[in-house]
């Protein structure tokens, strides 16, 4: 979301709730790799920049705390949550059995009409030529993938770890050849699904979480491996 666009819907929404709207963009910024693991947040950067008071942001701060995202440290600032790789692979193994009974529940239930719209998320990740394109499509097609479960405890759970996951999933899709791995993971998914074969689904959804997690694991053991650019100075410090 541009800027302009952000600062249109905080002043259409203004009486409704800021923190929410300051929240859900800085949580983009960390999905798009404009913020990363360490960053500090420019809350009087970011205030000046949507005209509002540091009042939400703060509390947007707060929620995402909740969340894991970032982490307030007393009278230093803002910070970008930073994990170790164990911590990583633990929610990952974790998820991968959420994703999968997700995927069995999901096998019961699915239409042909949202068959479709899932083979329409794939064709255009397929397209995608870059971790910036690709990633965002990606995590809102596991996010469909979920919600299709019926299921919104199984929702709940597994998006709260996945956001967790944001900045190390990243890193498991950088080169091209993983972002066409995990795509063709996504097409043998949905054919399960199509096939309302529950015990495929789930076994189709757990590996590739797990797919995922190894190729994470893989790119950390590379030297020195890139993610992104950083992010506009205007939200984030380094310290």
């Amino acid at each position: 979301m541009k800027n302009k666009d952000l600062l249109v819907q905080v002043k259409s929404r203004r009486a409704e709730t800021l923190s929410s709207l300051v929240a859900e963009e800085l949580e983009r910024m960390i999905i798009r790799g404009e913020l990363q693991a360490g960053d500090r947040i420019n809350e009087s950067a970011l205030a000046e920049m949507l005209s509002i008071s540091r009042g939400p942001i703060r509390e947007a701060c707060r929620s995402l705390e909740k969340s894991n995202l970032v982490k307030v440290v007393t009278n230093r600032g803002v910070f970008v949550r930073e994990m170790s790789v164990a911590q990583a692979a633990e929610i990952y193994d974790v998820r991968a059995h959420l994703f999968g009974l997700a995927g069995r529940l999901a096998a019961k239930r699915i239409s042909l009409r949202e068959i479709a719209e899932l083979r329409a998320n794939v064709a255009e990740m397929q397209n995608a030529k870059d971790i910036d394109t690709y990633y965002p499509l990606n995590v809102d097609f596991h996010a469909r993938l979920v919600e299709l479960s019926g299921n919104k405890r199984v929702a709940e759970l597994y998006t709260a770890l996945s956001k967790e996951l944001h900045l190390f999933r990243r890193r498991g899709l950088v080169e091209h050849d993983s972002m066409g791995l995990s795509n063709q993971e996504h097409v043998e998914i949905i054919e399960a699904l199509r096939n309302h074969d529950s015990d495929l689904a789930e076994r189709a959804m757990n590996a590739h979480i797990l797919a995922g997690k190894a190729r994470l694991l893989e790119r950390l053991e590379e030297p020195s491996p890139a993610i992104s650019e950083p992010g506009s100075h205007i939200t984030k410090e380094k310290e």
